[in-house]
């Protein structure tokens, strides 16, 4: 694994199995490339189906030691995984930065709730163990028992956390876990491993698969087809997520989805405007937007929707996209031209149809600054599209009844936000809203691991995090006793 603070050496990497970094079994790279200068950000193994076969039977060989390992040992060992992230902030910034050109705000959020996500784990654990003694005096009882080797697919935007979130919780529960490291971070999840390997988290407990982007289909229908693999935990687009639960039905392998939001930000006319459009422009444009819960859709009022875009309009304007390594930006790039070229679409698809300007410049390879579109209609495709970048759009309505309608005419339902000083009104509209998350008078994109974090609708099913969490990664069995 890549070991070096120099940001001129390209980081290698390989897969991660047994505690070591092997080669894939049929050897080659793949190229990542730096979304701002386009150079190589990192290279790594090109794992394949046979790679996946091997790495599913040494997670599998390695279960049952972790498995039976008191809670409170596995508890100390996720704990030193967290204590170590500060050792390793330098090593994720830089490969963050060149391999999702995310700036220094975005690493520190990551880092910071990947150790609150490694609690909200190791705090669920500890109230529902595993492993009790067994009690001679009773002739019906039930157990939970951990499931088995679990697949965790994690996605790029967000690395640390997402990942970290992805293997903790069912490494906590005393399952080995897979990570399937994204192609457009396998350098940055890979290190991962390393700070769980460090902290004690036994060989072989947890590997790491990266596959050149030709091979995920591969690759993946492999894992989730091994019948070493019990659970799958999948976060990304709904249209993979598809993919993921249509395989998983296959084989009856039990998932847990959590997948695009277009998430809206409701503004009533007796909101503290200031307050509701500073938390809007951080909703929209952290990290480029490249989030689930960013802030798609605006939902403003009429009779202060002048007002409110003239206090927006300022603050946005100053979101001007550039590489990350210069001193006081903001906004990086997106992370592929694909992306780009599909949000250059989607805003000159609204331009043409009637939707006005507020902010945002034109395209730039892959830096695009913060856009803001007024007067978005149901004929645009941004109207229903998720942007996943940096794009938001204004919905102009009459009424907080208009609101919930406009709010709820959409396939996704992730998180949302209402903006009000009527709290009896906005807990009575946060009831009626299609969305696994809401918040009053604080942005859409909100982090509490401990908290059961998902979706409705397009938006998936399960939840990490909170109570729900413990049957994701458990499984309960009833036992009876009765007399010889």
């Amino acid at each position: 694994m890549y070991n070096n603070t120099d940001l001129s050496i390209t980081p290698e990497v390989n897969l991660f199995i047994g505690g070591e970094f092997t080669p894939a079994m049929a050897g080659g790279y793949f190229d990542r490339l730096d979304p701002s200068t386009d150079l190589v950000a990192s290279r790594a193994a090109s794992g394949r189906a046979e790679d996946a076969e091997h790495m599913a039977a040494v997670a599998a060989a390695n279960f049952s030691k972790w498995s039976t390992t008191d809670v409170t040992e596995r508890a100390n060992i996720l704990r030193r995984a967290k204590q170590l992230m500060p050792k390793y902030r330098d090593r994720f910034a830089q490969l963050m930065l060149k391999e999702i050109g995310a700036v220094n705000d975005w690493v520190d959020f990551n880092i910071k709730v990947a150790g609150e996500a490694i609690e909200a784990a190791v705090a669920l654990a500890l109230k529902y163990p595993t492993i009790r003694p067994i009690d001679e005096a009773s002739d019906s009882y039930t157990v939970r028992q951990p499931v088995g080797v679990c697949l965790a697919i994690a996605p790029w935007n967000a690395p640390i956390v997402l990942a970290m979130r992805a293997v903790v919780f069912p490494l906590a529960f005393g399952n080995s876990v897979i990570l399937k490291a994204s192609e457009l971070s396998p350098a940055t999840h890979s290190l991962i491993a390393e700070v769980l390997n460090e902290a004690g988290v036994p060989k072989g407990v947890i590997s790491v698969m990266t596959n050149a982007p030709e091979h995920s289909e591969e690759v993946i229908a492999s894992l989730i087809a091994n019948p070493s693999i019990r659970r799958v935990n999948f976060t990304g687009s709904t249209r993979i997520g598809k993919v993921i639960a249509g395989l998983a039905a296959q084989h009856l392998k039990r998932c847990l989805l959590e997948l695009g939001g277009k998430s809206p930000l409701i503004v009533l006319k007796d909101a503290d405007l200031p307050l509701a459009a500073k938390e809007a422009v951080y909703g929209a444009f952290l990290n480029q937007g490249q989030i689930c819960m960013a802030t798609d859709r605006i939902i403003v009022e009429q009779a202060i929707a002048e007002e409110f875009i003239g206090i927006l309009k300022g603050m946005v304007a100053e979101l001007v996209s550039g590489d990350p390594r210069r001193k006081g930006v903001k906004l990086g790039p997106v992370a592929s031209p694909s992306i780009a070229s599909r949000l250059s679409a989607l805003i000159e698809d609204a331009l043409d149809k009637g939707a006005t300007l507020i902010s945002g410049t034109q395209r730039r390879g892959q830096f695009i600054d913060a856009t803001l579109l007024d007067h978005i209609t149901p004929m645009m495709r941004i109207y229903s599209e998720e942007c996943f970048g940096p794009i938001a759009g204004i919905y102009r309505v009459d009424s907080p009844e208009e609101a919930i309608t406009v709010a709820n005419n959409c396939e996704y339902g992730l998180a949302a936000a209402i903006f009000t000083r009527d709290l009896a009104l906005a807990r009575s509209m946060a009831n009626q809203l299609e969305s696994g998350m809401c918040h009053i008078n604080s942005a859409t994109v909100k982090d509490d691991p401990a908290m059961p974090f998902g979706g409705l609708k397009s938006s998936g099913y399960g939840r990490f995090g909170g109570d729900a969490c413990v049957d994701e990664f458990t499984e309960v069995r009833w036992i009876t006793v009765a007399p010889p």
